[in-house]
């Protein structure tokens, strides 16, 4: 793996060099094994949390690792494009804008014993936009190279806090072209509803049940490339102990397994289906 600039992963990009990297300041990791039309995301996997502020947080550890997506980038490195968030969503959140991606208050908590300089919400903003720059790269070149694009956006959340049965797989779909996409969508959801899991774990799939698809991830991709899809995808956390801070490495291996053959076949199919021709 190499340390580089965002200007020089935008190079490699540009010049459709296959490498892996993380960011000269480590807040996000990029790999790329080969150029083809779909891209895996994990950008709320990372728990990085600069050390400038951790007297000043009132959320322990565990707290902000519970509001993360744990494992998240595991179940999707086997993947060709790859690119995830290593930095806590505490310290900004890639899935908001650049202007609310700074928590104040998280989950009903107030979330700094003392508000953050300007000089530190830039250091923050800063890895935010530079985030977002090589996500722009990366998808006009996959969009220049195949037409099209499906961005399989990999989520996961807490299912012990809701008081009903909820999906093992929620797509949230409220802002993306569903007149266009409506089918590709349904396809994914009924190929993560056939996931076999250990210990007769359920494996159910449902459309904006628990999510709807809100995030600023989702919606810039969106407004700017017609030609992609972005499948806003959470994994209820069967993968781990939600409330006792553990994780369960045989589940995600099983996840990981099976994504590793699914999301390649449904990228397929998106692809011949929008372009008529074959990967």
């Amino acid at each position: 793996m190499l340390k580089l600039s965002v200007q020089q992963i935008i190079a490699k990009i540009n010049s459709e060099e296959i490498f892996e990297a993380v960011a000269d300041d480590y807040s996000f990791t990029l790999k790329i094994s080969n150029y083809v039309p779909y891209i895996c995301a994990a950008i709320h996997d990372g728990h990085q949390f600069r050390k400038e502020l951790w007297d000043n947080c009132t959320h322990s550890d565990y707290q902000r690792w519970f509001e993360e997506d744990p494992a998240t980038l595991q179940m999707i490195q086997n993947q060709p494009i790859v690119i995830a968030g290593s930095d806590s969503r505490f310290e900004y959140d890639l899935n908001r804008a650049p202007q609310e991606a700074i928590f104040e208050t998280a989950w009903g908590k107030q979330l700094w014993k003392q508000p953050l300089s300007e000089a530190m919400k830039a250091k923050s903003i800063q890895k935010h936009r530079n985030f977002y720059k090589v996500v722009n790269a990366l998808i006009e070149k996959i969009e220049s190279k195949f037409k099209v694009c499906v961005v399989y956006d990999l989520h996961s959340y807490n299912w012990k806090r809701w008081d009903r049965e909820v999906p093992t797989f929620n797509l949230g779909t409220t802002n993306i072209d569903n007149n266009r996409f409506g089918e590709s969508v349904e396809v994914w959801r009924k190929s993560l509803s056939e996931i076999e899991l250990p210990y007769n774990l359920k494996s159910t799939s449902k459309i904006n049940d628990t999510f709807f698809g809100n995030g600023y991830f989702l919606k810039t991709i969106t407004s700017k490339f017609n030609n992609t899809l972005v499948l806003a995808t959470e994994v209820k956390k069967i993968y781990c102990d939600e409330l006792n801070y553990v994780i369960y490495p045989e589940i995600v291996s099983k996840i990981k397994e099976a994504l590793d053959t699914k999301i390649k076949e449904h990228a397929t199919y998106f692809y011949n289906t929008f372009t008529n021709k074959n990967i």
